[in-house]
């Protein structure tokens, strides 16, 4: 390679390098623009009401902070309470369950205490590493309050900014592009606006209906702190596959603290609520949201997890969306679709393997012969 094609490859693993140092900052980013996506389509359907996008963008901040103050301080203190008593009932209710199957496991028949079973003992020696480091990396990300808040208000900072004047950020990406692309990268950007406003708009419309109905449940089988399993089922509903199994360790152990039978009941109200959200409440106000294969999203849930901690888990979901839509608009139709095989020449005791192994991009287009070319063929073989 030349100098040039040496200085540019070395800037790009350069680029690559600062990119992935500041992969914390870009992902905080990325939920401010998520965050002004959404507050955005609440813009402009006040602007379709004749409103001008000043007032438009000021009503919609003053309703996003009022209420943020009400679940302040009408959600939070309860909320934080009685998730610390969770907290502390955690080891009991696991000791609980222990004790539990240490008894069933002495209610077994001769034929089967022959067996070598693993017994709980060993089980909590083998489950005890990979819970606390489950736990750890939960509470990691909430483990220094100060950093929270700061990465909070810049969030919302941002937010703020984006939300102001999207079209002058928006033609700077643009910008980014050569210049016959751009008019088609504006293009991708509204479908994945569309598409984000689907996901945040159907997501919270799914997490409230979750909640709601994980409270009504543990109401009616009297289970003990209600209002936090109810929010961490509603929150964690925000990670499909990991988030929905998380929230069901809370209630199941509470409940064991109670009666082995409200754990049963506890057990079957969540695999309930997961089934009702998952084929029916979800396809329904999602109706127009970005379709993603189940194992396509825990891959990608783990592949964000890993790279980018609990921040990457929390918007893997937004993240495998943009993908997705950029991969399919970008990759498959400007690309690939358009992509078309080679045609080959046609030449006597010339074989496919051939034509391919020889095939240039300046041979002359191949056509299929007519019926007369195919007579005449016929009378010059031997």
């Amino acid at each position: 390679m030349k100098l040039g094609q040496w200085l540019g490859f070395l800037s790009l693993i350069l680029a690559l390098i600062i990119l992935w140092q500041i992969r914390q900052m870009l992902l905080l980013v990325f939920a401010a623009v998520v965050l002004a996506t959404a507050l955005n389509n609440l813009v402009q359907r006040l602007r379709r009401s004749g409103m001008r996008r000043s007032r438009a963008v000021m009503l919609t901040l003053g309703i996003t902070v009022l209420v943020i103050v009400l679940f302040v301080a009408l959600i939070v203190p309860p909320f934080i309470s009685q998730f610390l008593q969770l907290l502390e009932l955690l080891p009991r209710g696991f000791d609980q369950v222990v004790t539990w199957f240490d008894r069933q496991f002495q209610l077994l028949p001769p034929w089967l205490a022959a067996i070598e079973l693993p017994t709980t003992e060993k089980l909590t020696q083998d489950l005890q590493p990979i819970l606390q480091s489950v736990i750890r990396n939960f509470f990691a990300f909430f483990s220094n309050s100060l950093t929270v808040v700061v990465q909070g208000l810049l969030v919302f900072i941002l937010t703020i900014m984006l939300l102001g004047e999207p079209s002058s950020y928006r033609r700077a990406f643009i910008i980014l592009f050569p210049s016959f692309y751009r008019k088609r990268a504006d293009f991708i950007l509204t479908q994945c606006e569309v598409a984000l406003g689907n996901w945040v708009g159907g997501a919270l419309l799914s997490s409230a209906a979750v909640a709601t109905f994980s409270a009504i449940g543990l109401s009616i089988l009297q289970i003990d702190l209600v209002l936090a399993q109810a929010l961490l089922a509603g929150l964690l509903n925000f990670i499909p596959n990991i988030g929905p199994t998380l929230s069901l360790v809370f209630p199941l152990t509470v409940a064991f603290l109670d009666a082995p039978w409200k754990a049963i009941a506890v057990l079957i109200l969540y695999l309930v609520i997961q089934q009702v959200e998952a084929y029916w409440l979800t396809p329904t106000v999602m109706a127009k949201q970005v379709s993603l294969l189940p194992a396509l999203t825990l891959i990608a849930q783990l592949f964000f997890a890993s790279f980018f901690g609990f921040l990457g888990l929390l918007l893997a979901l937004p993240l495998t969306v943009i993908a997705k839509t950029w991969i399919q608009e970008a990759l498959i139709k400007d690309i690939l679709d358009p992509w078309k095989q080679p045609e080959l020449p046609s030449q006597p005791g010339f074989s496919e393997e051939q034509a391919l192994s020889e095939f240039a991009t300046d041979a002359p287009a191949w056509q299929p012969p007519d019926a007369a070319d195919e007579e005449k063929r016929s009378e010059n073989l031997p």
